[in-house]
């Protein structure tokens, strides 16, 4: 283990590493359901087939793009199918179901063949630094601000979007939204229904969950993020079976842990579809072809140089080291996801949890690919660990990461403007891609209008002008 991933140099251990990994597993265990579920419309599109391989799909690409991340950069980063990006691709399905005429199955088989070109793109970007260059031309001051920016985009998914009720009467039903924007107590019990009774679950799990992990941490506990994910979901399983009268287990009966090897091979397993490419016109394939890559490499990028920051990963340029080898590891899942069946793989922002648990080297990320594995036969266990137990982890560590606003000279409109619009941007968009974005636009307009253009790259400026492109022009 030392000399695959340099624990003691890295101030780490085998236990720490570990720990990190499950907690990493933990935070982004949903995106194992929730990625089939977006993909195939809960089921109904393509039919059980279709989700059983897009599952499988979801759980080979992450594993494959974490291992990577684990030997070749050494990083304890984790990857997954990227939200947004899943969603994205949903509605490019669906869009090509209506242009062409073909069944959705068909219309999924044409769109991975541009999530493949993508990923080759990538492959190339990343093997000729192109990718660093750009990660490079991000000014200082922008970069520094990354951290915070997605220290409040998961208190925005913690505390926001991450535990949703449903009841009989509708939903799905939010903390911050519908509990907490309610007039009275009264109102949001009227328009929950017999989803309310839930949704005070959901409450009170995620803030004792997240009472617990600043207990634990404060006692310097080791593995207190877990531990307190762990707490909350007891509390939250015994709170269903006490008030809720329901067995939170009950999943667990009758349920496969065979994975549907034989579904994911009759769907997705390299199902390209390329000749039906020039029927959705090949101006299109490369306009989403594009998309993908614009969205896919800011939200690494965000991603890699936030998390990083904050792990003190970074130098005093705020440059990560074997950033090209990171980089590459997102485009090579990316690949691994569209020869299995999957949307775009990207770096995502829940390994900040096993970072802040201790992680600090490729083995945190290979427990994490590891246990991605492990749940093409232990999804139904994964399936059962509740929402409220991870935003507890995702608000603590969305709370740390903000820490980052400290090395940010607010006297200095250059930094603080661009750090300013990432901060409500990225929250609000759910893209760590578009909010660096407009960061760069709002830097580079106001060097313009200052008189200081000059001081910009001209890269800075190349990828300023593709993010206006992409916003205002790109139909």
């Amino acid at each position: 283990m030392e000399k695959l991933f340099h624990l003691k140099e890295n101030n780490t251990t085998v236990r720490t590493e570990i720990v990190a990994g499950l907690t990493t597993f933990m935070t982004m265990a949903y995106i194992i359901a929730l990625n089939p579920n977006l993909l195939t419309g809960f089921g109904a599109q393509g039919g059980s087939q279709l989700w059983n391989g897009v599952f499988l799909a979801t759980c080979i690409a992450s594993a494959v793009g974490t291992l990577v991340m684990a030997f070749a950069a050494n990083k304890p980063f984790a990857m997954a199918p990227g939200m947004g990006l899943n969603s994205f691709f949903a509605v490019v399905v669906a869009n090509i179901v209506t242009l062409t005429g073909m069944s959705y199955l068909q219309s999924f088989q044409t769109a991975l063949c541009v999530i493949l070109i993508e990923g080759i793109v990538f492959i190339i970007l990343s093997v000729l630094k192109v990718r660093e260059k750009i990660v490079e031309a991000i000014p200082l001051g922008i970069r520094l601000g990354i951290a915070p920016a997605i220290g409040l985009m998961l208190l925005n998914i913690g505390i926001g979007s991450n535990a949703g009720v449903y009841s009989s009467d509708g939903g799905p039903f939010y903390v911050m939204r519908d509990f907490f924007g309610a007039l009275t107590p009264s109102l949001a019990k009227a328009n929950m229904g017999d989803g309310y009774p839930q949704m005070v679950l959901t409450v009170v799990t995620m803030f004792v969950g997240l009472f617990l992990i600043v207990l634990f941490a404060h006692k310097k506990i080791k593995g207190s993020v877990l531990l307190g994910m762990l707490c909350a979901s007891g509390i939250y399983w015994a709170g269903e079976a006490i008030f809720l009268h329901t067995n939170p287990f009950a999943s667990l009966k009758g349920a496969s842990f065979v994975p549907a090897f034989g579904d994911m091979a009759e769907t997705t397993l390299f199902k390209f579809d390329f000749a039906a490419l020039g029927e959705i016109g090949w101006f299109t394939v490369v306009t989403l072809v594009i998309t993908f890559c614009i969205i896919d490499m800011f939200d690494t990028i965000g991603t890699l140089v936030g998390t990083a920051s904050r792990a003190g990963m970074v130098d005093k340029n705020g440059n990560m080291p074997r950033m090209r080898e990171a980089l590459l590891a997102d485009a090579v899942g990316t690949v691994a996801g569209a020869c299995t069946g999957t949307s775009t793989v990207t770096t995502f922002v829940e390994s900040a949890s096993g970072v802040e648990a201790g992680g600090r080297t490729g083995l945190t990320a290979l427990t994490t690919g590891v246990l991605f594995l492990a749940s093409m036969f232990l999804a139904p266990i994964a399936a059962i660990i509740p929402a409220a137990a991870t935003s507890s982890a995702l608000i603590y560590v969305g709370l740390l990461m903000l820490g980052g606003l400290k090395k940010i000279d607010f006297d200095d409109i250059y930094q603080s403007l661009p750090v300013a619009i990432m901060l409500i941007s990225m929250p609000i968009s759910g893209s760590i891609g578009h909010g660096i974005g407009l960061g760069l636009i709002s830097y580079s307009v106001l060097k313009l209008c200052t008189g200081k253009g000059k001081e910009v790259s001209v890269l800075t400026y190349v990828i300023s002008v593709i993010f206006l492109v992409k916003f205002f022009l790109v139909a």
